[in-house]
């Protein structure tokens, strides 16, 4: 399973770096892919139009597919549905990188004030603010009268599900409370992430064995899930919206990151010489088709309606798990052997994309409603959103850095 060979002498070191220019530009590339995915999923064949009406229905279908257009682009689904086996896995797994250096040279209290700052405050403004101005556009298409206030009366009338949804700021309020796990686990023991560093201690001669631990103890947390709530369920409460079958898999990923991270930013799997950069041809062809063969199990159970339902469930959580990690580590491999420095223009897109993935949302939203009557196919419409959404969030975030309490923030 895990590799435990060679002692992880460098964890736990306070001096550590807390960058990686690599995985910066890693976590940049992720956060453009988050933006793709909500650009396109107006387009998607099987979205359904949103109405009034089901503003209260428990299905909240709404939150996903805000916005639907009459062009559908089927070809879109193929990328959305790569980026939901591993996109958000990939960023609590990068996240928590970086969580060791800033835990040891910070202390617990000073490093879980500054991830209330930088993680809780946008999720309250996200929730208060920029939430409700995204999904206006949906109100309106589903038939909502075009005034304020039967607006504010449609949204208050979410409390009777106890719901306000944030939109994917769901991610922030998730990784702020994995944090805050990290800040309990440090207090109670002080060495924890050394002892996570040493599972990754051989990750540059032995990625596989690394990788496929991963599989099997994140596979086995999405299973549990899985089997007491329904496959992939959503849950919420007031403003924390999560994909409830996932978490256990997420927390996986977050502290299998600190341990990685832990061990060294530039040592074992992250070791460029390693043989997960030098063999970055091989993870993607092995994870695109777990991704084929999680989708045709996929659809398979839907024509049996997932009975009888311990295999199925078993089977499509184990090609998830593999499929996700393979995905993942590919785009690992790939940023850690290639991406030392690119320019310019991916360095600001890496001080960037947290103040990018924070504003995209209402930015993609209100342009797919402009964009429902013009006549444009779907693919143009998904690359002008896509586009405009990506260059107005980007340089919006960049005139906020300009004032030095939001720069702090994002």
């Amino acid at each position: 399973m895990f590799s435990n060979g060679r002692d992880a002498a460098h964890g736990g070191d306070e001096t550590a770096r807390e960058d990686n220019v690599p995985i910066g530009y890693l976590r940049a590339f992720v956060t453009v892919l988050v933006v793709a995915h909500h650009a396109m999923i107006a387009y998607l064949p099987d979205a359904q139009q949103p109405t009034v009406a089901a503003w209260t229905s428990k299905t909240m279908l709404w939150t996903a597919f805000p916005i639907v257009d009459s062009q559908r682009v089927p070809e879109f689904g193929l990328l959305i549905g790569i980026n939901d086996i591993f996109f958000m896995s990939l960023m609590f797994f990068i996240s928590g990188l970086f969580v060791w250096p800033s835990l040891t040279r910070k202390g617990a209290i000073a490093f879980a004030g500054d991830r209330i700052v930088r993680l809780g405050l946008p999720f309250a403004v996200a929730a208060a603010i920029l939430a409700p101005l995204a999904y206006y556009p949906s109100y309106l298409q589903g038939g909502g009268a075009p005034d304020l206030t039967s607006y504010a009366d449609a949204w208050l009338s979410l409390f009777s599900l106890n719901a306000w949804p944030a939109g994917p700021a769901w991610f922030l309020w998730l990784l702020l409370a994995f944090d805050l796990l990290a800040v309990i686990a440090y207090v109670i023991v002080p060495r924890f992430g050394v002892a996570l560093g040493r599972l990754s201690a051989n990750g540059d001669r032995q990625p596989l064995q690394y990788i496929t631990g991963l599989m099997i103890v994140s596979g086995a947390g999405f299973l549990a899930m899985n089997l007491y709530l329904g496959y992939d369920a959503w849950v919420h409460w007031g403003p924390f919206f999560v994909q409830a079958g996932r978490v256990l898999h997420y927390a996986v990923y977050f502290f299998a990151g600190i341990g990685v991270g832990a061990y060294g930013l530039d040592l074992g799997l992250l070791d460029v010489s390693g043989k997960l950069a030098r063999r970055w041809w091989l993870w993607l062809p092995f994870g695109l088709a777990a991704f084929v063969a999680l989708t045709a199990a996929f659809l398979a159970a839907l024509g049996v309606k997932f009975q009888p339902q311990l295999p199925w469930t078993i089977a499509l959580c184990g090609l998830f798990a593999i499929a996700c990690a393979s995905l993942s580590f590919s785009l690992v491999a790939v940023f850690v052997r290639f991406f030392k420095r690119a320019g310019p223009v991916f360095d600001s897109l890496r001080r960037n994309a947290y103040g990018i993935y924070l504003l995209h949302y209402a930015y993609a939203i209100w342009l797919q409603f402009a964009l429902l009557g013009a006549p444009l196919t779907g693919l143009e419409k998904g690359g002008i959103v896509f586009a405009t959404t990506l260059l107005l969030s980007w340089a919006t975030t960049a005139l906020l850095r300009t004032f030095p309490s939001i720069a702090r923030v994002i």
